[in-house]
């Protein structure tokens, strides 16, 4: 048996991390972390989500960048991250079940914490 980090949705939850963080640094150039009914949102269906993400993602980007300094640096990493975990493979639009949920949320929270600590003081 493989490992969580092995896993689909527990890679979903590091790309949903990695498109937060490229709209957080474009809209106020920090990240601040989701609250449980949008991690519950994300989780319901994942892939309307980043469906909805990735139609800004190049402006997010591009403003984020605009900014300057650490932000642009930042949002650089977090769109190449957001590249690097989109799937290769189609995406189900159905729900998550509660592991699969569980393994969304600790991929989120692993890519946060990455980035809280590239970061300090940008990631929340």
């Amino acid at each position: 048996m493989g490992q969580v980090e092995d896993g689909r949705p527990y890679r979903w939850g590091r790309l949903y991390a990695a498109l937060r963080a490229g709209q957080g640094f474009a809209a106020v150039g920090r990240v601040v972390p989701v609250t449980a009914g949008e991690l519950k949102r994300a989780t319901g269906s994942p892939r309307a989500v980043f469906e909805g993400f990735l139609r800004t993602a190049g402006l997010d980007v591009l403003a984020a960048r605009q900014r300057g300094g650490t932000v642009a640096e930042a949002a650089a990493v977090a769109f190449a991250d957001v590249a690097r975990l989109l799937p290769p493979e189609p995406m189900a639009r159905t729900n998550l079940t509660r592991a699969e949920a569980e393994h969304f949320r600790r991929g989120y929270e692993a890519q946060l914490a990455e980035y809280r600590k590239a970061w300090e003081g940008l990631v929340g």
